[in-house]
């Protein structure tokens, strides 16, 4: 079997074309299928024409999240109820083509655990790719992942991965870091992107700073170590600067009268405290990411799905 995870958000006037466009795609698989929609408590009537269509198919599996949990945290809900051997995660509005599932899934079939579509030209506003852009650097600091390598929302994964994926039980899960922790065996295929079929992204500039934040303080302590560096080098600067106007004193110099111990007293305090805040906040960050329960996801209605 065959499973496709499709986080929706006010996507109501796509969602026909985009289950008949799928509906040709999977059926020309020659293997069972089932799409599952998360839908991330969208404000439109996305959830009911979801179960309308899934009146007449029961591969049609729309879940309704009981409030917004972000995109990342849909995508998790729609893994936890897959039964495929191979999962698509792909977005709701069309600029990901249904017909580009099979070469997706070619390429996972020849031994990849996890194949993402690299898009050679993305049909989106400049403010998006710029996002986009501002996110992939940074991934490939904090995940370490190889520079060529585009994370790209369409992708194709492998069960074993899957099941490693959705073990995970953090509020706040990140896919794509989850998957650097657990394979190496990632590789990409040139895909076309599209246009968005209608509308606009429901997803924009919050989701990309959502993405950044998630990657950054769930998968990595360096912007905590960050802190600590920065603290040291303002307190070497500051004990620097001290020497030298010490020094410039003893030479015979003038300074304002209390302004040298203010100042460098001001300045080699703001650096320790920064480090301390740091190491702290390291402390702080672990504890935080062991203990917090917080649900990633509520599911308050799903069709077809037992």
């Amino acid at each position: 079997m065959i499973s496709v995870v499709i986080p929706v958000y006010r996507s109501q006037h796509i969602l026909p074309e985009l289950c008949r466009r799928l509906e040709g795609a999977l059926g020309r698989l020659g293997e069972d299928y089932e799409v599952i929609f998360a839908v991330d408590c969208s404000p439109d009537r996305s959830f009911a024409v979801l179960k309308g269509l899934a009146a007449g198919d029961r591969r049609l599996k729309p879940i309704l999240l009981r409030k917004n949990v972000g995109y990342d945290n849909a995508v998790m809900a729609g893994l936890n109820f897959v039964r495929g051997r191979l999962v698509v995660i792909m977005d709701d509005d069309l600029q990901h083509a249904p017909e580009d599932i099979p070469a997706l899934l070619q390429a996972c079939a020849a031994g990849s655990d996890v194949v993402y579509a690299g898009f050679p030209e993305k049909k989106q506003s400049w403010l998006k790719n710029a996002g986009s852009w501002v996110n992939d650097k940074v991934a490939n600091i904090i995940l370490q992942k190889p520079g060529s390598l585009y994370l790209s929302p369409f992708k194709a994964v492998g069960r074993e991965v899957v099941d490693e994926i959705v073990k995970y039980s953090g509020p706040f899960p990140y896919i794509d870091g989850l998957i650097f922790q657990i394979t190496s065996a990632i590789t990409q295929i040139p895909i076309a992107h599209h246009e968005r079929a209608s509308g606009q992204g429901g997803h924009g500039l919050l989701r990309s700073l959502r993405i950044w934040l998630n990657f950054c303080t769930t998968f990595s302590i360096l912007p905590l170590r960050a802190s600590v560096c920065f603290g040291f080098l303002i307190s070497a600067a500051a004990f620097l600067y001290s020497a030298r106007v010490l020094i410039r004193r003893l030479a015979g110099g003038t300074a304002p009268e209390g302004w040298v111990s203010i100042v460098l007293g001001i300045a080699i305090l703001g650096g320790i405290q920064l480090i301390a805040l740091g190491i702290l906040g390291e402390y702080i960050g672990r504890t935080y990411m062991n203990i917090n329960r917080k649900p990633q996801f509520v599911v308050k209605d799903k069709v077809n799905i037992a």
